[in-house]
């Protein structure tokens, strides 16, 4: 389906479901793709992002309302309406490329910050929970930086080992968090995607 729908990977129908159910991609949002290779969320971002511009009489035909930001470490090939910068956003050069593309108009804040990064996994649980949480805490950093007050963060997770701190640290940082666990992952699998929306003021 994936393939007929032009899109690179299946995981496309992980986010689009969430999406669904928790109306989180929003005409005029500026959006963040953490790790995004080979592409198909920062592809299903603009394909919804362009069906709502179909109501703005002010956005071009076939345009997204709104702005797409996707960075990873590996290649990515070329997708329309979205701006790919290959670096690391833990890096200052990867960071400030990135930062470099947020909308001055929007007080450089992101309104949706999106990871379906994951680690290379070796089969020993300590280890590849500790990446897992590693991973989650860069995306959670870079949320608290640079996410509105009302924005959102999704990212992958896997439910086991070092899973209840991901949501712990997620509960430090939002108001609002849950667990998402999409028809479209495989139920044998113990991926589950963590939602936090609403930025708890800084203390």
């Amino acid at each position: 389906m994936a393939q007929k729908e032009g899109y690179r990977a299946r995981a496309v129908y992980k986010l689009s479901e969430i999406d669904e159910q928790d109306r989180l991609i929003k005409a005029g949002m500026t959006i963040v793709d953490l790790g995004s290779a080979p592409g198909s969320w920062s592809q299903y971002a603009r394909n919804r992002l362009t069906e709502l511009g179909k109501n703005n009489p002010n956005i071009e035909s076939g345009k997204p309302d709104g702005i797409i930001i996707a960075i990873d470490i590996l290649p990515m090939e070329d997708i329309a309406d979205v701006s790919f910068i290959q670096g690391d956003f833990r890096e200052d050069e990867g960071l400030k490329a990135l930062e470099a593309l947020l909308p001055a108009n929007a007080d450089g804040k992101v309104d949706f910050v999106m990871s379906d990064m994951a680690p290379n996994l070796s089969g020993v649980g300590v280890a590849d929970a500790a990446r897992m949480a590693f991973l989650a805490e860069i995306a959670l950093d870079f949320s608290v930086q640079h996410l509105r007050s009302d924005g959102a963060l999704l990212i992958k997770c896997f439910n086991g080992s070092g899973y209840s701190q991901i949501v712990e640290s997620f509960k430090k940082v939002f108001k609002t968090v849950a667990s998402r666990k999409p028809k479209a992952s495989r139920a044998k699998s113990s991926e589950i995607f963590l939602l936090g929306r609403d930025l708890k003021a800084p203390k």
